[in-house]
This record gives C-alpha cells, structure tokens and sequence, in this order.
C-alpha cells in the first residue's frame, strides 16, 4: 500500500487548481472525516469535536447518507460541512469517466455540497477538470493521519499528525471500521493538544478555500 502522507509538492504544482491546504495568518486547522457517516463512529467523533468546539469538514459516501439520515442531518445541525465522497466510493483511475460522473451525480441527490474530495486521493486531469467546471472545488490534503492503514499502531498515526501540522492543514481523518482503533486514539490527543497550543478547528466552505497557499 503506497500513499502521500504529507502534502506532495510536485502533485501541488501539477495541480494547482485543486486544494491542498488554507492560507491563513491565524492558528487554524482544518479537520476532515472521509467515508461517513457511520452509525456508532460519527457520533462519537461529533461528541469529541463539541467537547473542543472545533468544526470541521465530512466527506461523506452517498450510500452511506441514504443509509443515516439522522446522522448526516446532525452533522449539519452541528455547524459542520459537507462534502461529496461519490455514491459508491470509487476509485476514479479505475473507472470509466461518464459512470463516475453518474456516481457523484447520484451522490449529490443526498449530499448538498460543491465540495469534493476523490476517495483514495485518485482522479484523473480529466475528471478533475470536468468537476471544476460544473462548479465543484477538488479537496485534497496537507496531511493525512494513516489511521486507515492497518499496518500501523494507533501511536504511529499519533506521531505523524503530532509533528505535522501547522496552521492552515487539511488533515484527513476517516469515520469508518478499519481506521477506528487509530482514529479514536489519535483524534483527542490532536484535539487536547492543538487546542492547548491555541490552534482553532474551522470547516472548510467555499468562501475560505485560497489555492496555492
């Protein structure tokens, strides 16, 4: 399994229309959830942020939104955003691109959101370029936590975010099974940490995105 933990600047610099992190002269982090919601993970991931009053970005899977209503709905509720993860979280180098299409168009009729990150951070010029012309910005990441990555122990995921954020990351988190045991172990240590070293927790919406940064 290979993936970019850290913001890769050459992917940066080849796409510079997509976002990978916010400028911002204040101590602000940017929290996101991909693969959500989940029944019993969600909710203690949204009890986690209101116990630090940080907000924060869900990307979420659309079979997953017309499986729990209630629970996107409290996402919202809470003054989080949202953010489209396709119907069917698929992989978009390995799929034809008028059924990829069809598959966030499909996801879009549950999730009320211009906001789009490919799953598996995978998406060709193409698609990406087709996606920003209808409307939608293309969300990446600073940093991503490896709370998926089953090879890992909860204190490596830790260590990794621990000394790799700074104002102004995205850093990818993930609501689902697999990266539970990381996830839960790594979410309030950055929380308890951050928020004691003065950093705020803001969602990402469309008026806060600058690229380049």
């Amino acid at each position: 399994m290979f993936y970019w933990a850290k913001g890769n600047k050459l992917l940066q610099t080849l796409y510079p229309n997509w976002i990978w992190s916010v400028r911002s002269k204040e101590k602000k982090i940017y929290l996101s959830f991909d693969d959500g919601p989940h029944p019993e993970i969600t909710p203690w991931v949204l009890d986690e942020l209101h116990r630090f009053n940080a907000k924060a970005s869900f990307f979420c899977i659309g079979k997953n939104v017309a499986q729990y209503p209630q629970i996107y709905q409290r996402i919202l509720t809470e003054g989080h955003t949202t953010g489209n993860h396709t119907m069917q979280h698929l992989n978009g180098w390995k799929t034809n691109t008028a059924v990829y299409f069809n598959d966030i168009l499909e996801a879009g009729k549950f999730i009320d959101s211009k906001l789009f990150r490919p799953p598996y951070g995978k998406l060709t010029r193409f698609q990406g370029k087709a996606l920003r012309e209808a409307g939608y910005e293309i969300i990446m990441w600073s940093l991503l936590s490896a709370d998926f990555d089953t090879r890992l122990n909860p204190s490596d995921c830790w260590e990794l975010v621990r000394k790799n954020y700074r104002s102004g990351s995205i850093i990818v988190f993930h609501d689902s099974e697999k990266a539970r045991p990381r996830m839960t172990y790594c979410l309030t240590r950055f929380l308890e940490e951050a928020t004691g070293a003065g950093y705020t927790f803001e969602a990402l919406n469309m008026g806060s995105l600058v690229r380049n940064s």
